[in-house]
């Protein structure tokens, strides 16, 4: 179980260094784009521009992707604390309605004596 568990965990892992990976290389490529855009710069300056873009990028895309897994981590504690309510609940209601069974069964053969 635990190698099926650390197989899947070195799947996400892998995943994630391909997505991050092609979003750099999304960021390098607009990075460009814009710079291209530029055409009185000079290959310094286009260098620059390009590093200075792609960082920013960069920037953003890793404090969307913190945003998005501190809110998947609180919806998911959101989600258990809501599962192990209904879990309860259809406990106490299963309780109640064998018992209800249990003492209607009971009283039905005390009354038929």
């Amino acid at each position: 179980m635990a190698t099926d568990e650390d197989t899947a965990r070195g799947l996400v892992r892998i995943e994630g260094y391909l997505l991050w990976s092609a979003e750099l290389e999304e960021a390098r490529r607009q990075a460009a784009r814009f710079a291209g855009q530029l055409p009185w710069l000079t290959t310094a300056q286009r260098d620059d521009v390009e590093r200075v873009y792609t960082a920013d990028r960069v920037a953003v895309s890793r404090a969307v992707l913190v945003r998005v897994s501190d809110r998947a981590a609180e919806l998911r504690g959101e989600y258990m604390a809501r599962y192990e309510q209904l879990k309860r609940r259809c406990v106490s209601v299963t309780v109640m309605a064998v018992g209800a069974v249990s003492g209607t069964y009971t009283a039905i053969t005390l009354l038929s004596r």
